[in-house]
């Protein structure tokens, strides 16, 4: 198969960014990928954007002033999922050798919004009941949480310990929201949003950024250039009554593709980002994509492997507690992220050695459904 190459990448620091619109945010992660890669604007075929809320024709939009001549632009929306599968559909327009050097970018202005939890898809009559009725997305977390809670050895400082690894994490990164420490006490002590879950728990929702990268079939002269080994993006099933909430089988499922396609397994992942909007969401992404097996998530957490320095860090930029989740941008962001860590670039966060990661974004509530979309990438040199 041919090889497909990240060969640059950049992304905005993820906070409130008073004054500035969604297209300045996107043009400058675009830039500075391309500056990343050593291209400029009439090196790229075709660009792909990727955004939930910001509205038709948004590439356009970015793009217009930015020199690319006409090229094809495609308007990417697939919830928190939309970077990843951005990508994805990059990936595939180059094996199919339509194109050698794309662009994909996502990007995101939730500021502009007012804040508040975003809502699950209202064009669906029983998902517009479930959430007049209060089904948020952190409501679907803390009834997950309240499970996990009952069948498992676990107890609330076990889903306190998360936000408290990944706010560390982000204490280290540059680009993240939130650049301070916490405790476990300060965890459970902060405001109770959907019980378990408190304020510190559930990822930012006054957030704005943006992330790039440029992806090519040519061989970038870098001495670790990083391929995409494989690429999934899956869809939900419908729901049924004996449906175990504590399964996240659509992200099992992507990541048996993704393994499958590159040849590798769980044990051979040396660092990983993965979507955890809640901290809960992280416990069970740990048992979804073989990390530990089914029931030893917190086993796993307890062993210190998911921290700095542990054998597969997990969420080394702080993740989407501590980094923030601007939604369109979040899973280009998360290979940003990798690709640093890959090629050594990762500062104080760093994690030594690594030559394979993998990314994971869940993203989309619809009423029946174990989410909307999932992707898993994994990206190697």
């Amino acid at each position: 198969m041919q090889d497909i190459y990240i060969t640059g990448g950049a992304m905005t620091a993820f906070g409130r960014h008073t004054g500035v619109l969604a297209p300045e945010l996107a043009q400058q992660a675009i830039l500075g990928a391309m500056d990343d890669a050593g291209v400029s604007p009439r090196d790229i075929q075709a660009i792909y954007c990727a955004n939930v809320l910001g509205g038709m024709i948004l590439g356009q939009l970015i793009v217009r002033d930015l020199g690319f001549n006409g090229v094809p632009v495609y308007n990417v929306e697939n919830a928190c999922a939309s970077g990843a599968t951005g990508v994805h559909l990059a990936r595939h327009a180059l094996l199919a050798q339509q194109y050698e050097t794309v662009l994909v970018f996502g990007v995101e202005q939730l500021t502009a919004l007012g804040g508040g939890t975003i809502p699950m898809q209202r064009n669906d009559h029983k998902t517009d009941l479930y959430a007049k009725a209060g089904m948020v997305l952190p409501a679907v977390y803390a009834m997950r949480g309240t499970r996990f809670l009952h069948e498992r050895d676990a107890s609330r400082a076990d889903l306190a310990a998360i936000a408290v690894k990944n706010r560390h994490n982000g204490s280290l990164n540059e680009y993240a929201q939130q650049r301070t420490t916490t405790t476990v006490e300060e965890v459970l002590a902060s405001r109770m949003i959907a019980d378990p879950l408190t304020l510190l728990q559930c990822c930012p929702s006054q957030v704005d950024g943006a992330a790039a990268v440029v992806v090519s079939t040519r061989r970038p002269a870098q001495s670790r250039p990083v391929r995409v080994l494989s690429s999934a993006v899956v869809s939900g099933l419908r729901e049924e009554a004996r449906d175990d909430i504590l399964d996240a089988e659509i992200t099992a499922r992507a990541a048996r593709q993704a393994y499958e396609e590159a040849g590798v397994g769980p044990q051979d992942v040396d660092v990983v980002e993965l979507h955890d909007a809640f901290t809960i969401a992280e416990l069970l992404y740990y048992e979804a994509l073989g990390l530990a097996p089914h029931g030893e998530a917190v086993s796993l957490l307890k062993s210190g492997a998911t921290q700095l320095g542990g054998r597969v860090p997990v969420n080394p930029s702080g993740g989407l507690l501590a980094k923030g989740h601007p939604l369109g941008a979040t899973g280009v962001a998360q290979m940003v992220e990798v690709m640093w860590h890959l090629q050594g670039r990762a500062g104080a966060r760093q994690v030594a050695g690594a030559s394979i990661g993998l990314t994971q974004c869940t993203g989309g509530g619809i009423a029946g459904v174990d989410h909307a979309a999932s992707s898993v990438h994994l990206l190697g040199v």
